[in-house]
């Protein structure tokens, strides 16, 4: 065997190789538990859709980053956000920002997750939401400023929890609007399984 031909037969080894690796890692999504004190919440989250905001939200969780943060802003038939603020209202160090995935082709539906932003398109760091409605105003093809809102993962187990969050009293504390008045704390993230895709 010539060594041309040897060459090319462990490139094509090693090309299947990566090949099936990718194939076994594509059918498999983080599922991670939120637990709350107003009850838990099982979120999946979509690897192959949103990579990026996938590996950021997983560490975050994965270093206990949300522990003792809290639903900061809560808009009845909009959506619940947290994982940015401690009880205090104090806003926690974040890592750097991450590239807004907008343009995955998922849709801010109810129940869904995605990265909470200022006006900034890739200014997401900590912070998410999840949708208690279906909300395609800020999908990319709806948006107005023409980005949208990153969806990245949806509630798959403790909806009721959330819609109970998304129905609680809010007023203003520490300069901010829409802020529970009882403090709901994230008291908990932390990765529970792999789902195989279907």
């Amino acid at each position: 065997m010539t060594f041309a031909v040897r060459f090319s037969v462990r490139c094509l080894s090693l090309m299947l190789s990566i090949v099936c690796a990718t194939s076994l890692f594509a059918k498999e999504n983080p599922v991670l538990l939120v637990k709350t004190s107003e009850g838990d919440i099982k979120v999946e989250l979509f690897a192959d859709e949103a990579p990026i905001s996938t590996a950021n939200f997983l560490e975050y969780a994965k270093a206990g980053f949300y522990e003792g943060t809290v639903f900061h802003r809560v808009i009845d038939g909009f959506m619940i956000q947290g994982g940015g603020f401690s009880k205090d209202m104090e806003k926690k160090k974040t890592n750097k920002a991450i590239k807004n995935e907008a343009g995955n082709g998922l849709k801010n539906e109810k129940y869904t997750l995605a990265m909470a932003r200022t006006s900034v398109p890739d200014s997401a760091t900590s912070q998410f939401f999840i949708n208690t409605a279906d909300n395609g105003f800020l999908d990319r093809a709806q948006a107005q400023d023409g980005v949208g809102y990153a969806v990245f993962g949806k509630v798959v187990d403790g909806q009721e929890v959330v819609d109970k969050i998304g129905k609680v009293k809010t007023g203003r504390k520490a300069g901010m609007s829409d802020v529970p008045v009882e403090t709901i704390v994230i008291e908990k993230v932390e990765l529970v399984e792999e789902k195989e895709k279907k």
